[in-house]
């Protein structure tokens, strides 16, 4: 018989440990207590708010383990969270003191006479962003917030068009849906305001989006993925602090995209390839991609002689201001990635997502002192974010990803005009549309000619996709349903497999997808579901859309540590 289902009742609930979220936890206390403190020094007038309850879930075994970027981090937002973050031990791998954008081609490099102005770093730190998150964990801890980890939510509660919390995942369900000896449901954690910040297409927040309209407005959000490695190189090699972004090899013009290569201290260096999901040859493999690029002499004689320690993936909201959605409905804010807030002009996301977390707290602030948690209310944090930095940035960067639609030089040449007419499209046009990525894919008999390339993998700079997945430490118990919810299988044998030829083989970066004999002179789809790092790709990049990402269990998944 099955255990009754529990309820938990908090004031605020966050979804999701990541840099929007904690930065809204941390503010929201700091809100409160100052507040409080100014009343009871008569400072100010007004009613107390005393005890709040602030709860933070994560779907990771803990704080940090889902976290990646690539990153180097504009500290704007953390300096107002907390101007003395460096004194406070925040753990920055290095400022930046040197920058560079090199043009590759397969032989050779060509550095750019002067830097993008987007990507200049200077004041900018190195950081690695799941550092970044586990210390500013501990932050709101210490500042009694509950974080509870190893805890997905699952589901949406809703009171008709009002969110009323959120329904974590049950634990110990069997592969075949039944309920083991140590069966826990999830709980019903109601608050009076819930902050969707679960990352990058997260699975709660793209079935809200439809259900309450939230998108009806806005273009639809368009996607890439970072496939990124650590490594640690022989001592003199790396200087800290310097960071180098490329363009040209591996991708083609056809394909968005470029390459990082950022220099850690202790030794570490951080590699990675953006590919657009939008891209159009249904044989092109991401994970692939990257170890193509590091046969590039130049990334070749760099990484000789060290050791691969890290690998990870994940998935970018590239589509700019236009594909935000409505960032409020009654009880309910998104935040971070979720919602979109990512600069894809300066590659730079995190100080955007904290700030959105910090609009968030103000908003929901003041909703807790008006008791008031209603559409209406809530919508002053739309206002709040046009009348902020994050927006004004966006806002000059608001059709840069369109502008890849035709190609990368001709991306370049909008890039220009975009940034002397102050972000318009071709100078003109304040808004220019786009459409969901995987429409761009083409079929298969486009590229007839073309077979999937065969790599040569050395096992020394390049590693196959299990070596790669060894590295990012994932894990999930293999008696659990699997999470990837492939809605129409047949499609898969019947069609997929000549329209596009099963391109979740490919796109996928951690081998979670195969097609194996069926012994019928026919394949089937096989599943290896414990490979998945998280990354959702498959959920955005299937040309059919039958691909549903869901949580796994609780603490499932990468453990990253240093990405």
């Amino acid at each position: 018989m099955g255990r009754e289902r529990e309820t938990l009742e908090l004031d605020v609930l966050f979804v999701g440990a990541g840099p929007a979220n904690l930065a809204g936890a941390y503010h929201l206390n700091k809100l409160i207590k100052s507040h409080d403190e100014a009343i009871n020094k008569g400072q100010k007038k007004g009613r107390k708010l005393g005890e709040i309850a602030i709860g933070i879930i994560e779907k990771g075994r803990e704080i940090g383990a889902h976290i990646l970027s690539g990153a180097v981090m504009d500290p704007k937002a953390l300096k107002e969270l907390m101007p003395d973050f460096l004194e406070q031990g925040a753990p920055v791998e290095a400022e930046v003191t040197y920058d560079k954008v090199l043009f590759l081609t397969k032989k050779s490099s060509l550095a750019f006479p002067i830097t993008p102005p987007p990507l200049v770093n200077h004041g900018n730190y190195v950081v690695s962003l799941g550092k970044i998150a586990r210390w500013l964990g501990k932050k709101v801890e210490e500042a009694d917030v509950n974080i509870f980890t190893e805890t997905p939510g699952a589901e949406v509660l809703l009171d008709g068009d009002k969110v009323i919390g959120i329904r974590t995942g049950d634990k110990g369900i069997s592969k075949e849906g039944k309920q083991k000896g140590n069966y826990e449901p999830g709980v019903d954690i109601l608050a009076k305001v819930t902050v969707l910040g679960e990352g990058s297409h997260g699975s709660l927040t793209k079935k809200l989006k439809p259900r309450l309209k939230l998108d009806s407005d806005s273009n639809p959000q368009v996607y890439a993925i970072g496939v990124k490695e650590i490594w640690e190189l022989p001592k003199g090699r790396v200087k800290a602090g310097h960071v180098y972004h490329t363009m040209g090899f591996p991708m083609n013009n056809d394909t968005y995209g470029g390459g990082w290569i950022y220099h850690m201290k202790d030794d570490l260096l951080d590699i990675g390839l953006v590919v657009g999901l939008d891209y159009k040859n249904p044989l092109l493999d991401p994970h692939a991609e990257l170890q193509k690029y590091k046969t590039h002499p130049y990334l070749k004689s760099l990484l000789e002689g060290g050791k691969l320690i890290a690998y990870g993936a994940k998935t970018i909201p590239e589509g700019g201001l236009f594909c935000l959605p409505k960032l409020y409905s009654d009880g309910l804010l998104i935040v971070g990635d979720s919602a979109g807030f990512l600069n894809s002009a300066r590659l730079k996301g995190i100080h955007l997502a904290m700030k959105s977390g910090m609009l968030a707290a103000e908003t929901i602030f003041e909703s807790l002192i008006k008791d008031d948690f209603s559409a209406n209310e809530l919508s002053s944090y739309d206002s709040k974010f046009r009348n902020s930095w994050a927006y004004h940035e966006l806002h000059q960067s608001r059709n840069f990803h369109q502008a890849f639609k035709d190609g990368n030089l001709v991306a370049m040449f909008h890039a220009g005009i975009q940034m002397a007419f102050e972000g318009n499209y071709w100078g003109v046009f304040d808004r220019a549309h786009n459409e969901p990525g995987h429409v761009h894919m083409q079929k298969l008999y486009n590229f007839q000619k073309r077979e999937p390339e065969k790599h040569n993998f050395d096992g020394k700079v390049t590693f196959d996709k299990l070596t790669n997945v060894y590295y990012s430490s994932t894990k999930h118990d293999e008696d659990q349903p699997c999470h990837l919810k492939v809605l129409e299988p047949n499609i898969c044998v019947d069609r997929c497999v000549k329209e596009y030829g099963n391109p979740c083989q490919h796109f996928c970066p951690a081998k979670v997808y195969e097609m194996v004999e069926d012994g019928a002179e026919k394949k089937k789809l096989h599943i290896n579901f414990a490979n998945c790092v998280h990354c959702k790709t498959c959920d955005i990049m299937d040309p059919y859309q039958i691909i549903d990402w869901v949580t796994p269990e609780g603490g499932g998944g990468p453990s990253y540590t240093i990405m």
